[in-house]
Order: structure tokens, then C-alpha cells, then sequence
């Protein structure tokens, strides 16, 4: 099936395959996720006198950050420029609600851009379409401190939402001509129900199109509200069943994932996936041609929490050994079809196939479709070979099976990859 073509340049992001996503901002004082404003109906002097007044990161280190991200694998970063609380982390001319205002006084966003490039990563850009602080910024029963129709008439009484779509054009306008070349706009995001917000609320085709003319190789997410103004669909804490298809037509997907539930940083949430299960993540997104982005909340202080560390720790562990089953890898030939409890992914340019067994199997590892096929075979993380063997019996002779005899015991890898190199 041809992959919908894009117009910004998608050919490093599909070679690339694993990011780092960045969630920080205010709320990550409250430590109680990034929608607290909302969720607690929080007026905006009381936000700004109980975490703009006290924002101070002195253990900010984005060095630090990137070398983490580096050692794990990630080829990418997207940091947050503004969440939905309106905050901005760079020193903007468009509003005082801004980080250099705070006790912190510098931006935030510039070391941490120089730091990312000098890992070698690629430079992303989130930006919250909403904004809970602006004076233009429209209320609607959806998103949004105030729930009461009759606060929200009052508040909205005066406000026009043309100018704040104004607003985005001229901070998105600064993000692209300060920090050199960006390689993605992350926009987040639109709700076009009955009494949301829409493209017409953001203007978004303008939007669109000043990107377009400010930076035209970046490449721009799907959350705009434009049926062509994308290069990339982001599905968000799931697992696709298959390559992202839009009207029949494979895409360019990125999935977004934080560690635990929540994006922000949140003190006493316990439910964090376990490395071998990011992993897992990894593996199966790229096994369906796309891209993962695992999400890390900063503290306050401006660190990476202990939980994150040690999944980066981890991740990095496997990639160290694994990395080539996943850069430049997408969805294996329909030709070679998948074994039980494994994942195929697929590098067509060193014609290699590689099996991440996902349960340890006895013995035999079944590759049906492949007999005669592969030249040599080997487990990945330390290049021992796999003896080899034919179809054995009639039902492997129908499917034309290639039996690996694998080690009795798994080795000691988060998940264990076979290497096939194909004839």
C-alpha cells in the first residue's frame, strides 16, 4: 500500500522512530497533573499567585536531559513551549505570563534546544492551541476552568477569539525564527463538536500556512482541524492494531505515550509501565510502520524524577544491544508472516528481518514462509548463531517453515531479538 506522502520532510522521522516527549510547565508544582486548573476550577490570579509567584527550577540541567534521552535511543525531542494553562516557558514579547516574569528569569526553552542538538537529537516543538490565561482566549463547556454557563457568558463577554488566534500566529512566528531550524510543530489540540473549538476558532489554515512559510521542511502533527493540513497522525495512550490508515491510505503515525497516566509531573501516581513494557511499545509501533514518543513530566526543580531515570536506564540497556531492529525499520512484507508471540520489523535496505519474541518459546521458534530464504541467523544482543533447520514434517513442508533451535534459557534482555539475514 503507498504511505501518504508529506510535505514536510518525514525522511529522518521514519528512520528515526523513537522520541522523547516533554511535558512541563506551572502545574508541575502542584505535582497533581498538567490539567489541574481545570480540573479544580482554579481562578487565574489564584494560579498566578500560587505557582507563577514560585516557578524557580534551580536544578534545571537540560544537559543532563538530553544525555538521558540520548543514552536511551531517542533520535528526538518535543518540549513543552505552552500548555493549556497558557504559560509560557520562553521569553515571548506577546504576554507577561512568561517564564522570564517567574523567579526562574531566563528562558528555558533555548539551553534545552542547544543541549538536545549537541546529543544529536532533532528538535520538536508542542504548543497547546487552548490557553486558560489569555483575555481572548473564548470559554467553552468543554475544556476549561469554568464550567457555569452563566461565569463563562460573563467572562467571555468582552473577549474575541480572532485575536487570539492572532496570538498563535505571532508565538508560533517567534518559536520558528529564534532557535534555528525545528524539525516539528506539535500542535495540541482541537475538539470540533457542538460548542468547541474548531480550525475557524484558530484560524488554522492560516496558521498552516505561515509554518509552512517560516520553516517548510517541518513537519506539522493532526491536531489543527485541517482534513489535509497534517503530516502525521498521533494517536495518543494506545496501541494501533495496524498501520494508521486514513481513507484507505497508510500514514506517517507517531504514538504518544506518557511512562505512568498522566503528562505532567505527578507526584503519587503509581502506575507506571514497566521498562520491558515500553519496550514492548517500541517494538510494536515500529512493527506497524510507526514511531514512538514516550513522555517524561520535569519536577519543579527542573529534574528528571527517579521512576523516569530508571525506564531511560532501562530503555537504553536494550537499545544498546538492539537499536538496529528499530532505526530504520518499519512493518515487515506481508510475505513473511508474523510467529506466535513475536513481532517482525523489517530494514529493506540491509534486507534484514527481525523477530522480537515476545514469550520465550522451547526450543523451536516457527518462521513460516521463509524456508530457503535466510542465509544466516543469530540472537541479536550478542551475535550467537541459531541453528537453522528445514521443514520438518508435512505441516511445516505447506508452509514452507523455517525452524530456529533457540537456547533453553531467555537471555537476560528485556525482550530477545532474532536476526535473519536474508538471501
Amino acid at each position: 500500500m503507498e504511505i501518504r506522502p508529506t510535505a514536510g520532510d518525514s525522511s529522518w522521522f521514519v528512520h528515526d522512530r523513537f522520541g522523547l516527549f516533554i511535558t512541563w510547565g506551572l502545574y508541575s508544582l502542584g505535582a497533581r497533573r498538567e490539567w489541574l486548573r481545570m480540573e479544580e476550577k482554579i481562578p487565574t490570579d489564584v494560579y498566578r499567585q500560587r505557582y507563577f509567584n514560585h516557578f524557580d527550577p534551580d536544578l534545571y540541567d537540560p544537559c543532563a536531559w538530553a544525555d538521558a534521552a540520548a543514552d536511551a535511543g531517542m533520535k528526538y525531542f518535543v518540549i513543552t513551549t505552552k500548555h493549556h494553562e497558557g504559560f509560557c516557558m520562553w521569553d515571548t514579547q506577546h504576554t507577561d505570563f512568561k517564564v522570564t516574569h517567574t523567579p526562574a528569569r531566563r528562558d528555558l526553552i533555548l539551553p534545552a534546544v542547544d543541549a538536545f542538538r549537541n546529543r544529536g537529537l532533532r528538535v520538536g516543538f508542542y504548543y497547546s492551541l487552548i490557553d486558560w490565561d489569555h483575555p481572548h482566549y473564548r470559554y467553552d463547556a468543554h475544556y476549561g476552568p469554568w464550567h457555569d454557563p452563566a461565569d463563562r457568558e460573563r467572562l467571555n463577554a468582552t473577549r474575541d477569539q480572532s485575536k487570539y488566534a492572532q496570538y498563535i500566529r505571532d508565538q508560533v512566528t517567534e518559536l520558528l525564527t529564534r532557535y534555528g531550524g525545528i524539525d516539528m510543530m506539535w500542535f495540541d489540540f482541537s475538539y470540533p463538536y457542538v460548542d468547541g473549538k474548531n480550525h475557524n476558532d484558530w484560524q488554522s489554515q492560516q496558521l498552516y500556512d505561515l509554518v509552512r512559510r517560516l520553516q517548510p521542511h517541518v513537519l506539522i502533527n493532526d491536531r489543527l482541524d485541517l482534513p489535509d493540513g497534517w503530516d502525521f497522525k498521533t494517536p495518543e495512550k494506545t496501541r494501533p492494531r495496524e498501520w494508521v490508515a486514513v481513507n484507505g491510505q497508510q500514514v506517517v503515525w507517531e504514538a504518544c505515550h506518557p511512562f505512568s497516566v498522566t503528562w505532567g509531573y505527578n507526584r503519587d501516581e503509581g502506575n507506571w509501565k514497566s521498562t520491558e513494557q515500553l519496550v514492548q511499545m517500541l517494538i510494536d509501533s515500529v512493527s506497524k510502520g510507526g514511531n514512538l514518543l514516550l513522555n517524561v513530566g520535569p519536577t519543579a526543580r527542573g529534574e528528571f524524577d527517579q521512576r523516569a531515570m530508571d525506564r531511560l536506564r532501562g530503555i537504553g540497556r536494550w537499545m544498546r544491544h538492539h537499536s538496529r531492529s528499530i532505526y530504520g525499520c518499519t512493518q515487515a512484507p506481508q510475505e513473511y508472516p508474523t510467529p506466535e508471540d513475536c513481532r517482525l520489523t523489517w530494514n529493506p535496505q540491509t534486507r534484514r528481518l527481525y523477530a522480537h519474541v515476545l514469550a520465550w518459546p522451547f526450543k523451536d521458534l516457527y518462521l513460516d514462509g521463509l524456508a530457503g530464504k535466510v542465509e544466516y541467523a543469530q540472537i541479536l544482543n550478542d551475535a550467537s548463531e541459531l541453528k537453522m533447520l528445514g521443514p520438518v514434517s508435512d505441516y511445516d513442508k505447506q508452509r514452507q517453515s523455517l525452524t530456529l533451535q533457540l537456547p533453553t534459557v531467555k537471555p537476560d534482555v528485556a525482550v530477545p531479538v532474532v536476526e535473519l539475514f536474508l538471501k
